[in-house]
Protein backbone atom coordinates (compact mmCIF):
# COMPACT_ATOMS: atom_id res chain seq x y z
CA UNK A 1 0.00 0.00 0.00
CA UNK A 2 1.41 3.76 -0.47
CA UNK A 3 2.27 4.93 2.51
CA UNK A 4 0.63 8.67 3.61
CA UNK A 5 -0.65 9.38 7.27
CA UNK A 6 -4.59 8.43 5.90
CA UNK A 7 -3.65 5.81 4.57
CA UNK A 8 -2.21 4.46 8.08
CA UNK A 9 -5.23 6.21 10.20
CA UNK A 10 -7.65 3.78 7.51
CA UNK A 11 -5.62 0.61 8.73
CA UNK A 12 -6.12 1.61 12.37
CA UNK A 13 -9.34 2.42 12.17
CA UNK A 14 -10.24 -0.69 11.11
CA UNK A 15 -8.78 -2.92 14.14
CA UNK A 16 -8.71 -4.84 16.00
CA UNK A 17 -6.24 -2.56 17.75
CA UNK A 18 -6.29 1.43 18.01
CA UNK A 19 -3.46 3.64 19.10
CA UNK A 20 -4.32 4.27 23.02
CA UNK A 21 -2.16 2.11 25.58
CA UNK A 22 -5.82 0.58 26.81
CA UNK A 23 -6.55 -0.93 23.24
CA UNK A 24 -2.81 -2.34 22.91
CA UNK A 25 -3.16 -3.85 26.25
CA UNK A 26 -4.45 -6.61 24.81
CA UNK A 27 -1.36 -8.12 23.23
CA UNK A 28 -0.08 -11.55 23.88
CA UNK A 29 3.19 -11.98 23.39
CA UNK A 30 2.81 -14.99 20.42
CA UNK A 31 4.18 -18.34 21.60
CA UNK A 32 7.01 -18.78 18.25
CA UNK A 33 8.45 -15.81 19.59
CA UNK A 34 8.64 -17.43 23.03
CA UNK A 35 10.01 -20.51 21.37
CA UNK A 36 13.29 -19.09 19.71
CA UNK A 37 15.18 -18.00 22.39
CA UNK A 38 18.40 -17.29 20.08
CA UNK A 39 18.50 -14.41 17.57
CA UNK A 40 21.00 -12.79 15.72
CA UNK A 41 21.42 -9.05 15.28
CA UNK A 42 23.26 -7.80 12.46
CA UNK A 43 25.21 -3.38 12.32
CA UNK A 44 25.89 -2.90 9.01
CA UNK A 45 26.27 0.40 7.18
CA UNK A 46 27.89 3.07 6.32
CA UNK A 47 30.27 3.57 9.69
CA UNK A 48 31.53 0.26 8.57
CA UNK A 49 34.09 2.02 6.07
CA UNK A 50 36.43 3.75 8.72
CA UNK A 51 35.90 0.68 11.01
CA UNK A 52 36.65 3.05 13.65
CA UNK A 53 35.94 3.49 17.53
CA UNK A 54 32.34 2.67 16.94
CA UNK A 55 29.11 2.95 15.01
CA UNK A 56 28.88 5.76 16.40
CA UNK A 57 31.64 7.10 14.44
CA UNK A 58 29.45 9.67 12.28
CA UNK A 59 27.93 11.49 15.41
CA UNK A 60 31.55 11.39 16.84
CA UNK A 61 33.61 12.54 14.13
CA UNK A 62 31.95 16.01 14.18
CA UNK A 63 32.34 16.29 17.83
CA UNK A 64 35.36 18.98 18.38
CA UNK A 65 38.42 17.51 20.38
CA UNK A 66 36.83 13.60 19.93
CA UNK A 67 39.12 10.69 19.12
CA UNK A 68 37.05 10.18 16.05
CA UNK A 69 37.17 13.98 15.19
CA UNK A 70 40.81 13.54 15.41
CA UNK A 71 41.22 10.36 13.57
CA UNK A 72 39.15 11.78 10.64
CA UNK A 73 41.23 14.97 10.15
CA UNK A 74 44.12 12.73 9.84
CA UNK A 75 43.17 9.72 7.86
CA UNK A 76 40.43 11.61 5.51
CA UNK A 77 41.11 15.48 6.07
CA UNK A 78 38.82 17.92 7.30
CA UNK A 79 35.01 17.72 7.41
CA UNK A 80 34.26 20.60 5.48
CA UNK A 81 36.41 18.50 2.51
CA UNK A 82 35.35 14.42 3.51
CA UNK A 83 31.89 14.13 5.10
CA UNK A 84 30.27 11.41 6.53
CA UNK A 85 28.14 11.41 3.24
CA UNK A 86 31.62 10.62 1.08
CA UNK A 87 31.86 7.53 2.73
CA UNK A 88 29.22 6.19 0.86
CA UNK A 89 30.27 4.98 -2.41
CA UNK A 90 32.97 3.35 -0.50
CA UNK A 91 30.53 1.48 1.13
CA UNK A 92 30.15 -1.19 -1.52
CA UNK A 93 29.77 -4.07 -0.10
CA UNK A 94 31.18 -6.58 -3.08
CA UNK A 95 31.48 -9.47 -1.41
CA UNK A 96 28.06 -9.79 0.30
CA UNK A 97 26.44 -13.39 -0.12
CA UNK A 98 22.52 -13.23 1.90
CA UNK A 99 22.50 -16.92 1.34
CA UNK A 100 26.81 -17.90 3.12
CA UNK A 101 24.84 -15.37 5.40
CA UNK A 102 22.02 -17.02 6.37
CA UNK A 103 23.67 -20.38 6.25
CA UNK A 104 26.11 -18.53 9.25
CA UNK A 105 23.07 -17.54 11.35
CA UNK A 106 21.68 -21.06 11.12
CA UNK A 107 24.83 -23.00 11.65
CA UNK A 108 25.20 -21.19 14.68
CA UNK A 109 22.01 -21.74 16.08
CA UNK A 110 19.90 -18.91 15.25
CA UNK A 111 16.55 -19.03 14.93
CA UNK A 112 15.64 -15.08 13.71
CA UNK A 113 17.82 -12.73 12.42
CA UNK A 114 17.18 -8.96 12.91
CA UNK A 115 19.40 -6.44 10.48
CA UNK A 116 19.23 -2.84 11.51
CA UNK A 117 17.30 -1.38 8.41
CA UNK A 118 18.28 2.30 9.80
CA UNK A 119 20.65 3.42 11.96
CA UNK A 120 21.22 6.46 13.83
CA UNK A 121 23.29 7.87 10.24
CA UNK A 122 20.26 7.99 8.48
CA UNK A 123 21.09 5.73 5.45
CA UNK A 124 18.48 3.01 4.58
CA UNK A 125 19.94 -0.35 4.47
CA UNK A 126 16.41 -1.30 2.21
CA UNK A 127 15.20 0.11 -0.81
CA UNK A 128 13.16 3.11 0.05
CA UNK A 129 10.09 5.46 -1.76
CA UNK A 130 11.13 7.85 0.94
CA UNK A 131 14.48 8.70 0.75
CA UNK A 132 17.16 8.27 -2.23
CA UNK A 133 19.91 7.84 0.97
CA UNK A 134 19.65 4.19 0.64
CA UNK A 135 21.63 1.26 -0.08
CA UNK A 136 19.29 0.23 -3.08
CA UNK A 137 20.09 3.50 -4.95
CA UNK A 138 23.93 4.27 -3.47
CA UNK A 139 26.91 2.56 -2.21
CA UNK A 140 25.98 -1.06 -2.65
CA UNK A 141 22.75 -0.38 -4.93
CA UNK A 142 21.58 -3.75 -3.57
CA UNK A 143 18.30 -3.88 -1.44
CA UNK A 144 20.20 -5.10 1.58
CA UNK A 145 17.88 -5.89 4.08
CA UNK A 146 15.54 -7.64 0.81
CA UNK A 147 17.47 -9.65 0.27
CA UNK A 148 18.38 -11.29 3.61
CA UNK A 149 14.97 -11.59 4.59
CA UNK A 150 14.45 -13.98 1.78
CA UNK A 151 17.57 -15.82 2.10
CA UNK A 152 17.28 -16.51 5.63
CA UNK A 153 13.55 -17.17 5.23
CA UNK A 154 14.59 -20.08 2.58
CA UNK A 155 16.33 -21.39 5.33
CA UNK A 156 13.59 -21.08 7.99
CA UNK A 157 14.65 -18.31 9.89
CA UNK A 158 12.29 -16.20 11.34
CA UNK A 159 12.91 -12.09 9.97
CA UNK A 160 12.82 -9.08 11.36
CA UNK A 161 14.31 -5.62 11.58
CA UNK A 162 15.56 -2.64 13.53
CA UNK A 163 14.93 0.92 13.35
CA UNK A 164 17.09 3.56 15.43
CA UNK A 165 15.57 6.50 13.12
CA UNK A 166 14.10 8.45 15.75
CA UNK A 167 17.88 9.41 17.08
CA UNK A 168 18.54 10.52 13.68
CA UNK A 169 16.99 13.79 15.29
CA UNK A 170 20.02 14.61 16.54
CA UNK A 171 22.60 12.57 15.76
CA UNK A 172 24.68 15.17 13.54
CA UNK A 173 23.95 18.40 14.82
CA UNK A 174 27.55 18.95 16.53
CA UNK A 175 28.61 18.96 12.70
CA UNK A 176 26.67 22.73 12.77
CA UNK A 177 29.25 23.77 15.50
CA UNK A 178 32.22 24.59 13.11
CA UNK A 179 32.56 24.74 9.59
CA UNK A 180 32.22 21.11 7.86
CA UNK A 181 29.89 19.53 5.52
CA UNK A 182 26.56 19.94 7.58
CA UNK A 183 25.07 22.92 7.10
CA UNK A 184 22.13 25.07 5.54
CA UNK A 185 19.84 25.26 4.74
CA UNK A 186 18.98 21.07 5.76
CA UNK A 187 15.65 20.39 4.55
CA UNK A 188 13.22 17.01 5.23
CA UNK A 189 14.67 14.19 2.85
CA UNK A 190 17.97 15.76 3.20
CA UNK A 191 20.85 12.90 4.38
CA UNK A 192 22.05 15.12 7.20
CA UNK A 193 18.49 16.80 8.03
CA UNK A 194 17.33 17.28 10.50
CA UNK A 195 21.12 17.56 12.91
CA UNK A 196 19.38 19.51 15.89
CA UNK A 197 21.17 20.44 18.85
CA UNK A 198 22.02 17.19 21.37
CA UNK A 199 19.59 16.97 24.25
CA UNK A 200 19.89 15.12 27.49
CA UNK A 201 19.42 11.78 27.05
CA UNK A 202 18.44 11.32 30.65
CA UNK A 203 15.61 13.99 30.23
CA UNK A 204 12.17 12.44 28.52
CA UNK A 205 11.12 16.00 28.02
CA UNK A 206 14.21 17.62 26.59
CA UNK A 207 14.61 20.13 23.60
CA UNK A 208 14.44 21.03 21.04
CA UNK A 209 11.95 17.81 20.93
CA UNK A 210 11.21 15.85 17.58
CA UNK A 211 9.22 17.83 15.69
CA UNK A 212 5.57 17.09 14.13
CA UNK A 213 7.44 17.06 10.18
CA UNK A 214 10.28 15.09 11.94
CA UNK A 215 7.85 12.48 13.77
CA UNK A 216 5.64 12.17 10.28
CA UNK A 217 8.71 11.40 8.83
CA UNK A 218 9.76 8.59 11.43
CA UNK A 219 6.08 7.36 11.21
CA UNK A 220 6.32 7.01 7.57
CA UNK A 221 9.30 5.41 7.07
CA UNK A 222 8.44 2.26 10.32
CA UNK A 223 5.30 1.55 8.04
CA UNK A 224 7.30 1.15 5.13
CA UNK A 225 9.36 -1.47 6.82
CA UNK A 226 6.63 -2.83 7.91
CA UNK A 227 4.61 -3.16 4.12
CA UNK A 228 7.43 -3.87 2.19
CA UNK A 229 9.03 -6.73 4.26
CA UNK A 230 6.36 -7.86 6.98
CA UNK A 231 9.24 -8.34 9.42
CA UNK A 232 8.19 -10.11 12.41
CA UNK A 233 10.00 -8.23 14.91
CA UNK A 234 10.56 -4.76 14.87
CA UNK A 235 12.99 -3.32 17.38
CA UNK A 236 13.46 0.25 18.55
CA UNK A 237 16.44 2.01 19.92
CA UNK A 238 16.09 3.57 23.49
CA UNK A 239 15.30 7.22 22.66
CA UNK A 240 11.93 6.43 21.82
CA UNK A 241 10.70 6.65 25.03
CA UNK A 242 10.90 11.21 24.57
CA UNK A 243 7.69 12.44 25.43
CA UNK A 244 7.11 13.83 21.89
CA UNK A 245 7.44 10.04 20.75
CA UNK A 246 4.69 9.10 22.81
CA UNK A 247 1.82 9.20 20.31
CA UNK A 248 3.70 8.24 17.09
CA UNK A 249 4.52 4.74 18.65
CA UNK A 250 0.94 4.10 19.78
CA UNK A 251 0.54 4.63 16.01
CA UNK A 252 3.07 2.46 14.94
CA UNK A 253 2.26 -0.49 17.53
CA UNK A 254 -1.62 -0.37 16.41
CA UNK A 255 -0.79 -0.10 12.47
CA UNK A 256 1.86 -3.21 13.01
CA UNK A 257 -0.26 -5.20 14.89
CA UNK A 258 -3.58 -4.64 12.69
CA UNK A 259 -1.54 -5.45 9.70
CA UNK A 260 0.00 -8.62 11.25
CA UNK A 261 -3.78 -9.40 11.83
CA UNK A 262 -4.17 -8.93 8.55
CA UNK A 263 -2.03 -11.11 7.37
CA UNK A 264 -2.57 -14.20 9.56
CA UNK A 265 0.77 -13.98 11.67
CA UNK A 266 1.51 -12.47 14.92
CA UNK A 267 3.76 -9.45 15.76
CA UNK A 268 6.43 -8.36 17.90
CA UNK A 269 7.35 -5.20 18.95
CA UNK A 270 10.68 -4.82 21.32
CA UNK A 271 11.65 -1.63 23.04
CA UNK A 272 14.04 -0.25 26.00
CA UNK A 273 12.97 1.44 29.46
CA UNK A 274 9.48 2.39 29.71
CA UNK A 275 8.55 3.59 26.11
CA UNK A 276 5.81 1.80 25.93
CA UNK A 277 3.30 1.19 28.56
CA UNK A 278 3.78 -2.61 29.57
CA UNK A 279 2.36 -5.51 28.48
CA UNK A 280 1.58 -3.44 25.02
CA UNK A 281 4.66 -4.83 23.61
CA UNK A 282 8.21 -6.73 25.03
CA UNK A 283 10.28 -4.91 27.27
CA UNK A 284 14.68 -5.71 26.21
CA UNK A 285 17.76 -4.92 28.18
CA UNK A 286 20.31 -3.51 26.23
CA UNK A 287 24.09 -5.30 27.15
CA UNK A 288 22.60 -6.63 30.50
CA UNK A 289 19.94 -9.04 31.95
CA UNK A 290 17.84 -9.70 34.73
CA UNK A 291 18.83 -10.98 38.41
CA UNK A 292 15.99 -13.09 39.25
CA UNK A 293 13.31 -14.73 36.54
CA UNK A 294 10.46 -12.72 35.81
CA UNK A 295 6.88 -13.62 35.07
CA UNK A 296 6.50 -11.78 31.07
CA UNK A 297 9.21 -12.36 28.54
CA UNK A 298 11.91 -10.43 27.46
CA UNK A 299 14.96 -9.95 25.57
CA UNK A 300 18.73 -9.27 26.02
CA UNK A 301 19.99 -7.48 23.10
CA UNK A 302 23.60 -7.47 23.28
CA UNK A 303 27.01 -8.02 20.88
CA UNK A 304 29.99 -10.34 20.49
CA UNK A 305 32.57 -7.22 20.71
CA UNK A 306 32.22 -5.46 24.37
CA UNK A 307 33.20 -2.25 22.73
CA UNK A 308 31.02 -1.89 19.51
CA UNK A 309 28.04 -3.10 17.62
CA UNK A 310 29.68 -2.86 14.24
CA UNK A 311 33.03 -3.93 12.57
CA UNK A 312 35.84 -1.92 14.01
CA UNK A 313 39.51 -3.08 13.32
CA UNK A 314 40.50 -3.36 17.00
CA UNK A 315 37.15 -5.34 18.62
CA UNK A 316 37.35 -6.81 21.91
CA UNK A 317 35.52 -9.94 21.67
CA UNK A 318 34.26 -12.20 24.23
CA UNK A 319 34.42 -15.70 24.46
CA UNK A 320 31.60 -17.76 23.00
CA UNK A 321 31.15 -20.00 26.30
CA UNK A 322 30.77 -16.08 28.00
CA UNK A 323 27.60 -16.07 25.73
CA UNK A 324 26.90 -19.42 26.26
CA UNK A 325 26.62 -18.49 29.66
CA UNK A 326 24.35 -15.30 29.27
CA UNK A 327 21.59 -17.69 26.77
CA UNK A 328 21.38 -19.93 29.38
CA UNK A 329 20.71 -17.70 32.41
CA UNK A 330 18.35 -15.65 30.28
CA UNK A 331 16.52 -18.38 29.10
CA UNK A 332 15.74 -19.67 32.79
CA UNK A 333 14.83 -16.63 33.78
CA UNK A 334 11.66 -16.47 31.10
CA UNK A 335 14.27 -14.11 28.16
CA UNK A 336 15.47 -14.30 24.70
CA UNK A 337 19.13 -13.23 23.53
CA UNK A 338 19.46 -11.11 20.14
CA UNK A 339 23.34 -11.56 19.90
CA UNK A 340 24.77 -8.75 17.59
CA UNK A 341 27.58 -9.48 14.85
CA UNK A 342 29.21 -6.34 12.52
CA UNK A 343 30.40 -7.29 9.01
CA UNK A 344 32.86 -5.40 7.49
CA UNK A 345 32.18 -2.98 4.56
CA UNK A 346 32.58 -5.78 1.82
CA UNK A 347 30.13 -7.69 2.90
CA UNK A 348 32.52 -10.49 5.19
CA UNK A 349 32.93 -11.27 8.72
CA UNK A 350 36.08 -11.00 10.57
CA UNK A 351 37.35 -14.59 11.89
CA UNK A 352 36.95 -14.29 15.18
CA UNK A 353 32.76 -13.49 14.83
CA UNK A 354 32.84 -16.65 12.75
CA UNK A 355 35.13 -18.79 15.23
CA UNK A 356 32.32 -17.37 18.09
CA UNK A 357 29.47 -18.24 15.98
CA UNK A 358 30.66 -21.66 15.28
CA UNK A 359 31.29 -22.33 19.07
CA UNK A 360 27.71 -21.71 19.39
CA UNK A 361 26.23 -23.45 16.99
CA UNK A 362 28.41 -26.50 18.07
CA UNK A 363 27.20 -26.15 21.45
CA UNK A 364 23.83 -25.54 20.41
CA UNK A 365 23.97 -29.21 18.21
CA UNK A 366 23.92 -30.68 21.68
CA UNK A 367 22.02 -29.41 24.19
CA UNK A 368 19.42 -27.13 22.05
CA UNK A 369 16.61 -29.29 23.03
CA UNK A 370 16.59 -27.53 26.51
CA UNK A 371 16.69 -24.36 25.39
CA UNK A 372 14.37 -23.87 22.30
CA UNK A 373 10.69 -23.76 23.03
CA UNK A 374 11.44 -24.17 26.93
CA UNK A 375 9.90 -22.97 29.50
CA UNK A 376 11.04 -21.38 33.01
CA UNK A 377 10.75 -24.09 36.16
CA UNK A 378 9.50 -23.15 39.04
CA UNK A 379 12.69 -21.28 39.68
CA UNK A 380 15.40 -19.94 37.31
CA UNK A 381 18.65 -21.46 39.72
CA UNK A 382 20.49 -22.05 42.50
CA UNK A 383 24.20 -21.19 43.23
CA UNK A 384 26.39 -18.58 45.24
CA UNK A 385 27.16 -16.37 41.67
CA UNK A 386 25.10 -13.36 41.89
CA UNK A 387 23.99 -12.09 38.44
CA UNK A 388 24.49 -7.50 38.69
CA UNK A 389 21.27 -6.70 37.08
CA UNK A 390 20.63 -4.05 34.43
CA UNK A 391 21.73 -2.53 31.01
CA UNK A 392 25.46 -2.58 30.11
CA UNK A 393 26.56 -4.85 32.69
CA UNK A 394 27.88 -7.46 29.96
CA UNK A 395 31.43 -6.79 30.43
CA UNK A 396 31.36 -7.40 34.45
CA UNK A 397 33.07 -10.98 34.75
CA UNK A 398 30.23 -13.62 36.26
CA UNK A 399 32.54 -16.07 37.64
CA UNK A 400 30.49 -19.05 37.79
CA UNK A 401 31.41 -22.05 40.16
CA UNK A 402 30.23 -25.93 39.32
CA UNK A 403 27.44 -25.12 41.85
CA UNK A 404 25.83 -22.66 39.83
CA UNK A 405 22.84 -24.11 37.80
CA UNK A 406 20.25 -23.41 36.04
CA UNK A 407 16.27 -24.98 35.29
CA UNK A 408 14.56 -25.02 32.12
CA UNK A 409 11.64 -27.31 31.20
CA UNK A 410 9.95 -28.67 27.80
CA UNK A 411 8.21 -32.29 27.01
CA UNK A 412 7.72 -33.00 30.45
CA UNK A 413 11.74 -33.13 31.20
CA UNK A 414 13.77 -30.88 33.67
CA UNK A 415 16.79 -29.86 32.45
CA UNK A 416 19.74 -28.96 34.44
CA UNK A 417 22.45 -26.30 33.34
CA UNK A 418 25.90 -26.92 35.02
CA UNK A 419 26.91 -23.48 34.21
CA UNK A 420 30.60 -24.77 35.40
CA UNK A 421 32.73 -27.86 34.83
CA UNK A 422 33.48 -29.29 38.61
CA UNK A 423 37.20 -30.84 38.66
CA UNK A 424 36.09 -34.13 39.66
CA UNK A 425 32.90 -34.14 37.30
CA UNK A 426 30.70 -34.07 40.18
CA UNK A 427 27.79 -32.07 40.89
CA UNK A 428 25.29 -31.52 43.22
CA UNK A 429 21.78 -29.81 43.02
CA UNK A 430 20.73 -28.94 45.97
CA UNK A 431 16.91 -27.81 44.52
CA UNK A 432 16.25 -31.42 43.80
CA UNK A 433 16.78 -33.45 47.28
CA UNK A 434 14.66 -35.34 48.60
CA UNK A 435 12.31 -34.52 51.16
CA UNK A 436 13.66 -34.04 55.07
CA UNK A 437 11.93 -34.94 58.03
CA UNK A 438 11.41 -30.96 58.26
CA UNK A 439 8.88 -31.36 55.18
CA UNK A 440 10.87 -28.45 53.78
CA UNK A 441 12.50 -29.54 50.97
CA UNK A 442 12.31 -27.65 47.64
CA UNK A 443 11.06 -30.98 45.04
CA UNK A 444 8.73 -33.86 46.27
CA UNK A 445 8.74 -35.25 42.41
CA UNK A 446 10.38 -38.91 41.65
CA UNK A 447 12.88 -39.23 39.46
CA UNK A 448 13.83 -42.07 37.02
CA UNK A 449 16.35 -41.30 34.81
CA UNK A 450 19.32 -38.89 34.79
CA UNK A 451 20.96 -38.32 31.24
CA UNK A 452 23.59 -35.75 30.20
CA UNK A 453 23.17 -34.39 26.48
CA UNK A 454 26.05 -35.40 24.10
CA UNK A 455 26.79 -38.05 25.63
CA UNK A 456 25.29 -42.13 25.70
CA UNK A 457 26.79 -41.99 29.42
CA UNK A 458 24.76 -43.23 32.18
CA UNK A 459 25.91 -41.19 34.59
CA UNK A 460 26.62 -42.38 38.27
CA UNK A 461 23.36 -40.48 40.45
CA UNK A 462 21.94 -40.68 44.15
CA UNK A 463 19.23 -38.62 45.49
CA UNK A 464 19.22 -37.53 49.12
CA UNK A 465 18.20 -34.89 51.52
CA UNK A 466 21.14 -32.39 50.36
CA UNK A 467 19.99 -32.80 46.42
CA UNK A 468 20.36 -34.83 43.51
CA UNK A 469 24.06 -36.06 43.23
CA UNK A 470 25.38 -36.60 39.31
CA UNK A 471 28.89 -37.76 38.45
CA UNK A 472 29.74 -37.84 34.92
CA UNK A 473 32.81 -38.20 32.65
CA UNK A 474 31.84 -35.69 30.68
CA UNK A 475 33.51 -32.40 29.94
CA UNK A 476 33.35 -29.49 28.74
CA UNK A 477 34.41 -25.70 28.86
CA UNK A 478 30.77 -24.68 27.93
CA UNK A 479 27.62 -25.89 30.40
CA UNK A 480 26.93 -29.21 30.58
CA UNK A 481 22.97 -29.92 30.62
CA UNK A 482 21.37 -32.97 32.77
CA UNK A 483 18.07 -34.20 31.45
CA UNK A 484 15.96 -35.08 34.37
CA UNK A 485 12.89 -37.34 33.66
CA UNK A 486 10.80 -37.09 36.55
CA UNK A 487 7.29 -38.58 37.86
Amino acid sequence: MENTLSAIDAVIAKGPYSDTWASLSRYQTPAWYRDLKFGIFIHWGVYSVPAFSSEWYPRCMYMQGSKEYEHHRAVYGPQKDFGYKDFIPMFRAEKFDPAAWAALFAEAGAKYVVPVAEHHDGFQMYRSGLSHWNAYEMGPRRDVLGELSAACRARGLVTGCSSHRVEHWFFMGHGREFDSDIHEPLRRGDFYWPAMPEPDFHDLFSEPAPSREFMEDWLLRCCELVDRYRPRIVYFDWWIEHSAVKPWLKKFAAYYYNRAAEWGTEAVITYKHDAFLFGCAVPDVERGQFAEMKPYFWQTDTSVALNSWCYTENNQYRPAGDIVRDLVDIVSKNGCLLLNVGPKADGTFAEEDRAILAEIGAWMKVNGEAVYGARTWRKFGEGPTQIVEGQFSDGIQKNFTSRDFRFTTRNGALYVFCMKQSEDGAYCVASLGEQDASRQANFHGIIRRVQVLGTDEEPVWSRGAEGLRVRTAYRSDKPIVLKVTID
